[in-house]
C-alpha cells in the first residue's frame, strides 16, 4: 500500500515518521493559527474547519474566511460539506481557482453528527445514502486532480452500522483515502470509539485507512495503530487545549521518551495563540478564543476559578492579560 503520506503530502519535504499523524478538522477549534501550533509540535497534516460548499458558492464572507491558508501550513486540507455532487464538484474547482498548491487534498464531510448538518441531509446523514455520498465522491473526484478524501462514521446507529460497506464504496467511487471514527452518528461523542471496525475497513479496503476516536494520548495512538494497522492517525478532541499531544505521539510511535510542556511553557502557546489568531480576525471573532483558553488551563492547579473568569471574559485583551497574570502564580497558590 502506498503510505498515507505520500497521497497528501506529496513533495512535502517535511520530516515525519513511518505512520503520519493529522488534526482533524473541527468546526470553530481548527483556525489557521491552531493549525499551526500544530505543525510546529510535530502534526504531519491539517485540515480547515468544516466549510459549507454552498457558502462558498455564494461568497460568504465567513466561509471565505475559513479557507484562508498560510504559508507556514502548507499544503493544507480542506474540509467540505454538503449534499449536492454538481456543487460539491463546481467548490473544488473553485478552491483549485483560489487556493492552488496550497491545498493537499479535499475531504469530502460525511461524519459530523450535529443536527443543523445532518437534518439538511449532510454530514453523516449522507451514511443513509451510499448511493448519493458514492456520486458525491465519483464527481468529485473526476473533476479535480487532486486527493478527494472522506471523513465517515461507524454508521447512523447500532442498527445500521455500515462502516466496512461505506469503505468499500468510497474507494470504488475514486476516494484517494479515508478516515473513519469509531462512533455511530447517534453517539455523538459518548461512549467509547469501536477500533474493530476501523480494523475490519483497513482489511476490506485497498486505499489507506485513517484511524479516528478516543486519540487522547501517546499511549492510544500506539494502540490504535496496533489494534487496525490504519496507515493514519487522527487527533481531534484529544488536541483541544493540548497541541503538545503530537508530540507525544510522534515519542510513543518513535518509542522514545516524552517529556510533557510545563505550566508556564502551555500557558505561553495559549497566550500566542490568542494574539496569532486575534492578528487575523476582528476583535468581535475572539469569544471563539474562550474555549481555547479555558481548554489550555484544564488540569492546572487553580484554573477553574480561572476558568470562569475566561468564559466572562469582554475582549482578547483581557483574556491575555488573564493567563499573564495566571502564568505568574505559584502554582501550588
Amino acid at each position: 500500500m502506498k503510505n498515507l503520506i505520500d497521497i497528501i503530502k506529496p513533495d512535502s519535504g517535511r520530516e515525519h515518521g513511518a505512520i503520519p499523524i493529522l488534526l482533524a478538522p473541527m468546526a470553530g477549534i481548527t483556525d489557521s493559527s491552531f493549525r499551526r501550533i500544530c505543525i510546529e509540535q510535530g502534526c504531519d497534516f491539517t485540515f480547515t474547519e468544516m466549510v459549507s460548499a454552498k457558502g462558498l458558492q455564494y461568497n460568504n464572507k465567513k466561509t471565505m474566511e475559513l479557507i484562508s491558508i498560510s504559508p507556514a501550513e502548507r499544503p493544507c486540507g480542506v474540509q467540505l460539506f454538503g449534499h449536492d455532487p454538481e456543487l460539491l464538484a463546481d467548490t473544488c474547482e473553485r478552491l483549485l481557482e483560489i487556493h492552488g498548491v496550497d491545498i493537499g487534498v479535499i475531504d469530502i464531510n460525511m461524519g459530523c453528527p450535529a443536527p443543523k448538518i445532518t437534518g439538511n441531509g449532510d454530514g453523516s446523514a449522507l451514511m443513509k445514502d451510499p448511493v448519493l455520498a458514492g456520486k458525491i465522491i465519483e464527481t468529485c473526484a473526476k473533476r479535480v486532480r487532486l486527493p478527494i478524501s472522506v471523513k465517515f462514521r461507524k454508521g447512523w446507529d447500532d442498527g445500521s452500522v455500515n462502516a466496512v460497506e461505506f469503505a468499500k464504496m468510497a474507494e470504488q467511487s475514486g476516494a484517494a483515502f479515508i478516515t473513519i471514527h469509531g462512533r455511530t452518528r447517534m453517539q455523538m461523542y459518548s461512549g467509547t470509539a469501536d477500533w474493530d471496525v476501523i480494523a475490519e475497513a483497513v482489511r476490506a479496503v485497498s486505499i489507506p485507512v485513517v484511524g479516528n476516536g478516543d486519540v487522547f494520548s501517546g499511549e492510544a495512538a500506539v494502540k490504535l495503530m496496533q489494534h487496525t494497522c490504519c496507515a493514519g492517525i487522527m487527533a481531534a478532541r484529544g488536541a483541544q487545549g493540548n497541541p503538545f499531544i503530537f508530540a507525544e505521539i510522534r515519542a510513543a510511535l518513535n518509542g522514545v521518551a516524552y517529556t510533557p510542556p510545563t505550566r508556564e511553557q502551555r500557558l505561553d502557546i495559549a497566550i500566542r495563540h490568542i494574539k496569532d489568531y486575534m492578528a487575523e480576525k476582528n476583535e468581535g471573532a475572539f469569544v471563539e478564543l474562550r474555549k481555547h483558553a479555558a481548554w489550555y488551563t484544564k488540569g492546572m492547579y487553580g484554573s477553574t476559578e480561572l476558568r470562569r473568569r475566561i468564559n466572562n471574559a469582554s475582549c482578547s485583551t483581557e483574556l491575555s492579560d488573564m493567563l499573564e497574570k495566571f502564568k505568574l502564580r505559584p502554582e501550588d497558590s
